[in-house]
């Protein structure tokens, strides 16, 4: 039985916490600066966390490396199996060939690159954010906009970017009521606090998108659309997770901003202008230089030839996408392009009614993982040692049921499936030894005690913690890629902080969640889906260090917002 202690080194808290931290920094060093595959990056900043757990809090060699194993295996199911699973559907769509029909479609819809980087990124994002999390939105969208002639480079960086705000409310609410149990604060209360933060950052997001598919010029022909977007999200995540349910924030937002885009790309549409072919000149952060990528689709997945690769060619233009299509698509085939999406949105609605949710669940199975012994600092029994295996209602197998029904729609072989199955798995192998040295190393952080001595030591900031209070949750995430278990780890700790500084609980709990949202884009597991899915593999350097900058200036103006709450000057907001 282990229990772990929080200033293990010289009974200092400040010294303990700078080598607890020792993980994260040789992450952060061999992806970001050293520019090492990703999996090599994961897996070194995995052995710096077991030495630090061993010799640093004596944890038994035997506890660490079983808790590394149950965080490779989290990893396995339900991470790879979701994304793996996302992106097969993805394959047999352009199979069959229906992925270009749709592509044909979204650009009758408006062959504006910059509205449909809203569209699929942001409405339709948030939509598959609020339904299933956990890479499901970066895997299927940064693909749909690799269709459509984006860059790959600039179709996983648009993704990643437009992944973040509906993180805090998706999937169906689960980090926010994972925060509250960790707490013991109301859910209502947490929901509508996280519904005062993140709208104020959804605001700006949509602009970002349009200013980093088309540049500035980009921005000034579309920045009523964005704006348009980002008001018609913000306030309907606002107004869905204080007065109505939580839950489906992301999910109204989503379908509202969606239309309000729509609608206004047609009543009041981009201006036209003979302008010179783009490349990816969108900003890619503050400080750093934009390199344009290769060939239109040469980064799909699988590579030269394989099924991934857009089939016709399109051609970027400022703000605008041409689609060359030989005849027009019926009616029928148009309806078929669309239908997987469709699959998928009624499929995960549906698990959700209680009935359906409970017969799901009736068969999970919850274990102890064999051999680990862990205790929270404070003696109590930890949590981390239980495994839920939730076979039937995992978001994976809810996508293997959407695929399964697409094979039918899409008149796909049963053959074709499986040979597109294990195409799948091939291409994201090092993506798959990414993610379980990923989780691996947060849950030996989490189960030596690194984690609980960074957050206590920041926590000692006193009335200044309500700054550093976001910035907490964005690291979380970072590191973990999950807003709900960035949750797990530090609500408990923001609870006790702002007790000790005379701080309202609810305030930070929600700020944990808020700040979160902005770590995603940097999260090393969205980095590698993101690659994976347009072919970049050991490129998440590149994708990191072009996300960095941005999310350190969001995660700022979130710190200073609930800073300002903190105070009377934003007191107001607080429920």
């Amino acid at each position: 039985m282990y229990r772990p202690t929080l200033d293990p080194l010289a009974d200092s808290l400040a010294l303990s916490a700078l080598v607890a931290g020792l993980p994260i920094v040789t992450l952060f060093l061999l992806l970001g600066v050293l520019r090492v595959r990703a999996w090599l990056a994961a897996l070194g900043a995995l052995a710096v966390a077991l030495l630090v757990s061993v010799v640093a809090y004596s944890m038994p060699t035997g506890q660490a490396l079983l808790t590394a194993s149950q965080g490779a295996t989290f990893a396995l199911f339900p991470l790879v199996w979701t994304f793996g699973t996302a992106i097969w559907i993805y394959r047999m769509t352009v199979t069959s060939g229906h992925f270009d029909v749709l592509r044909r479609s979204f650009a009758r819809v408006s062959d504006d690159q910059q509205v449909q980087a809203l569209v699929i990124a942001f409405c339709f994002g948030s939509l598959l954010e609020g339904l299933a999390g956990q890479g499901t939105p970066v895997a299927i969208t940064t693909v749909m906009l690799l269709a459509l002639g984006f860059r790959p480079m600039k179709a996983a960086t648009v993704a990643l970017v437009a992944n973040t705000v509906p993180a805090a409310f998706g999937p169906l609410g689960l980090p926010i009521t994972t925060l509250a149990r960790v707490t013991d604060l109301p859910t209502g209360d947490l929901g509508a606090m996280a519904g005062r933060q993140v709208p104020v950052i959804a605001l700006f997001i949509p602009l970002l998108l349009v200013g980093m598919v088309g540049g500035r010029r980009g921005l000034r022909r579309t920045w009523h659309i964005a704006l348009a977007c980002g008001v018609s999200f913000a306030l309907a995540q606002f107004l869905t997770s204080n007065y109505f349910a939580m839950a489906l924030a992301d999910i109204v937002a989503g379908l509202v901003s969606a239309v309000v885009v729509t609608v206004t790309a047609r009543v009041w549409p981009p201006r036209r202008q003979d302008d010179p072919v783009i490349d990816a000149a969108a900003p890619a952060g503050p400080g750093t230089t934009v390199t344009p990528g290769g060939p239109i689709g040469s980064g799909a997945p699988g590579g030269s030839g394989a099924p991934g690769r857009p089939t016709e060619q399109a051609v970027a233009v400022v703000g605008r996408t041409d689609v060359a299509s030989p005849t027009p698509d019926t009616s029928v085939e148009v309806w078929r392009a669309y239908a997987p999406y469709l699959v998928i949105v009624a499929i995960f609605g549906l698990s959700q009614v209680p009935a359906i949710a409970d017969a799901l669940n009736a068969v999970t199975v919850t274990f102890n993982w064999p051999g680990l012994h862990l205790l929270t600092t404070s003696g109590a029994p930890s949590t981390l040692p239980v495994f839920r295996f939730n076979w039937l209602s995992s978001t994976g197998t809810l996508l293997v049921l959407a695929g399964l029904v697409t094979m039918a729609i899409l008149r796909v072989t049963v053959r074709t499936a499986v040979v597109a199955y294990g195409q799948t798995l091939a291409s994201l192998r090092w993506a798959i030894l990414t993610v379980c040295g990923l989780l691996a190393l947060a849950f030996v952080m989490n189960g030596s005690g690194q984690t609980a001595t960074l957050g206590t030591w920041m926590a000692g900031a006193g009335g200044l913690f309500a700054l550093l209070s976001p910035v907490l949750g964005w690291l979380g995430v970072a590191l973990t890629g999950s807003d709900t278990s960035s949750n797990s780890l530090f609500g408990a700790l923001q609870v006790t902080a702002a007790q000790r500084a005379g701080l309202d609980p609810v305030l930070l709990a929600a700020a944990n969640a808020s700040g979160g949202v902005v770590g995603k884009m940097i999260s090393l597991q969205n980095l590698t889906i993101a690659a994976s899915a347009v072919g970049l593999n050991g490129r998440e350097g590149d994708l990191f260090r072009r996300m960095f900058g941005w999310s350190v200036v969001l995660i700022c103006a979130m710190a200073v917002l609930v800073g300002l709450q903190a105070t009377p000057v934003l007191s107001w907001m607080v429920p």
